[in-house]
C-alpha cells in the first residue's frame, strides 16, 4: 500500500490510502470537488452529505450511460462484422 494522499473535496480535505497512484486519485477527488461544486450552484443546497450523494448519482450516471454506449457500439461492431463474413464467404464460394 502506497503513502496517503491528501486530497481536497468540497472544502475538506481526506487523507486517501490504497493502491492507485497519487495523481489519479488528484484527478478523481479533483472531479469530484467539481461535480459537487456544479450541484450546490445548480441547487443552492449546502448540506454536504447530501451533495455527495446527488455527485455519485451523478457519476453512477454518468458510468451507465457511457456502459450503454459502448454496449450498443459494441453490437454495432459485431453486426457489421458478421454482415462482412458473409461477404466474404459469398465472395469465396463464387471464386471456388
Amino acid at each position: 500500500m502506497s503513502a496517503p494522499v491528501k486530497v481536497q473535496i468540497f472544502g475538506q480535505t481526506y487523507s486517501i490510502q490504497g493502491e492507485l497512484d497519487a495523481r489519479y486519485v488528484q484527478k478523481l477527488a479533483k472531479y469530484l470537488d467539481e461535480k459537487m461544486q456544479a450541484i450546490a450552484d445548480a441547487t443552492g443546497t449546502v448540506d454536504t452529505q447530501k451533495l455527495a450523494v446527488l455527485a455519485a448519482l451523478a457519476i453512477a450516471d454518468e458510468l451507465h450511460s457511457m456502459q450503454r454506449e459502448r454496449s450498443d457500439e459494441e453490437e454495432l461492431l459485431r453486426e457489421q462484422a458478421e454482415r462482412c463474413l458473409t461477404l466474404v464467404e459469398r465472395a469465396l464460394k463464387q471464386t471456388a
